[in-house]
């Protein structure tokens, strides 16, 4: 007779992958808990994706005044109150928070306040020495903000994406290294309510790792704005002052150049929180901070499993919500898809314009010899952007020359996160181009421009 645990899983963190692997376990009815040492939703709900896309809200809300000076009404900008914005978006976590946990209680998961260190593949142990077991051990204690020597976050001058969270008032300036997602939607949030911003990035343009034409009308949006972006350029040197941040980098033509602000955000990437949790008690190794996990997310010790940021998946909560699923699932014996399809994995940055995308990109088909069309379909071409003075943008699509099979897709303009969704949906169902083309999409909508760039692969978009 085996050993009698207390719970079938234990999950270590209740971020976006350990909830959701907690909730699905609970309701395939196995007995689960959840650790956590902080809040419910882990650092998506509480210091990422809800507070600042409810900033990104209100920045589009105080952008909006331009808009209305134009029909002759006033607005006295100079009473404007960031220490309101800033707990709004505090508040906005809190119902998010309390739906998490009554998600799991709902679903009869045990939710555990506390720190839990590894002892055993079957035993995890809190800070008051109690110890609890189970049958299995889900590891998802996510990341936090990665630290380069002589860049370290004080939270003062020097800011983490967290940091910078907690703000009460506006900084007078601003510099960004880093023009990641997080970057440069710091960088419209900044920017929109007043701070002269300087957004810093090593690569060749911003979002590198989005499609660099999509990018590029994105970055000339925040040039047309006033924000200083500065491309292929290193970070050298950080010094603070009395007041202000001196900044060292050095340009791609090679020469130095000295900046200067209020304050620096930091944004260097995120660091997988695999330290100090006991990773070593059951001969775990990692592999530059990720834990190796196989098809299901299994890690080298039977039993033991990994999801979300700590393993080599991009680091985003969609991804982590589909492995937590996956792991649940897996332990309860089912046999679900094994891992994700990186080709059908979407990416989204919120900024206005926003930008969003799956699978292939250009660069990478010409590095890998991939033979690829694209059709591409400007947002200019549709009556409702037109209408709603949303032009600024464009629909591009990769496909296979022969079989017109998507193996990619690129948006950039309004509402950029919504629409990728009809392009993914017909990728994942196998469905064709022509097949969107056909179908009768409601006028005056911003999915037109889907409609008419599909009609593009054939070259005979109808309003163009």
């Amino acid at each position: 007779m085996g050993k009698a645990y207390e719970y079938d899983v234990v999950i270590i963190g209740a971020g976006p992958g350990g909830y959701v692997a907690g909730i699905r376990a609970g309701q395939l009815g196995l007995k689960a808990c959840v650790i956590e040492k902080d809040n419910p939703g882990g650092v998506c709900v509480s210091w990422g994706c809800i507070p600042t896309k409810n900033l990104i809200h209100h920045a589009g809300i105080f952008h909006s005044r331009l808009e209305l000076e134009k029909m002759g009404i006033t607005v006295d900008s100079k009473k404007f109150n960031y220490g309101y914005v800033q707990d709004q978006s505090r508040a906005a976590v809190q119902p998010l928070i309390k739906g998490v946990g009554y998600l799991l209680k709902k679903n009869k998961v045990d939710y555990i306040r506390g720190t839990a260190g590894i002892v055993s593949k079957n035993s995890v142990i809190l800070e008051d020495k109690t110890e609890i077991t189970g049958k299995n051990i889900v590891i998802a204690t996510g990341s936090r903000p990665s630290q380069i020597k002589g860049f370290e976050f004080d939270e003062k001058q020097v800011l983490s994406s967290s940091g910078i969270l907690s703000l009460k008032e506006l900084p007078d300036s601003l510099i960004i290294l880093g023009a990641g997602a997080i970057g440069c939607e710091f960088a419209y949030i900044m920017n929109t309510f007043g701070v002269e911003v300087q957004l810093i990035e090593l690569e060749k343009h911003i979002l590198p790792f989005e499609d660099a034409r999509s990018a590029a009308v994105l970055e000339r949006s925040f040039k047309d704005n006033g924000i200083d972006v500065i491309t292929g350029a290193r970070a050298d040197f950080l010094e603070k002052t009395s007041g202000k941040v001196v900044v060292t980098l050095t340009e791609k033509d090679g020469n130095s150049k000295k900046i200067e602000a209020e304050k620096v955000l930091c944004v260097f990437g995120r660091t997988p929180n695999t330290d100090k949790i006991g990773l070593e008690n059951i001969g775990l190794k990692t592999e530059r901070g990720y834990i190796p996990v196989g098809d299901y997310y299994q890690t080298q010790v039977e039993g033991v499993y990994a999801i979300g940021d700590v393993v080599k998946t991009p680091l985003l909560a969609h991804v982590a919500s589909k492995e937590g699923e996956i792991v649940g699932e897996y332990i309860a014996g089912r046999r679900p898809q094994p891992r994700i399809n990186l080709d059908e994995i979407p990416s989204a940055i919120y900024c206005e314009p926003q930008l969003a995308s799956f699978g292939l990109r250009e660069d990478q088909a010409k590095e890998q010899n991939i033979p690829y069309k694209k059709a591409i379909y400007p947002y200019r071409g549709v009556g409702k952007s037109v209408a709603i003075g949303k032009t600024e943008g464009m629909v591009k699509t990769l496909y296979d020359p022969e079989t017109h099979e998507i193996l990619g897709a690129h948006i950039v303009g309004h509402d950029a996160t919504e629409l990728i969704h009809e392009i993914l949906l017909a990728k994942t169902a196998g469905l064709l181009p022509e097949k969107i083309a056909e179908m009768i999409h409601a006028h005056p909508t911003m999915s037109e421009v889907v409609m008419e760039q599909m009609r593009a692969v054939d070259g005979q978009p109808i309003h163009m």
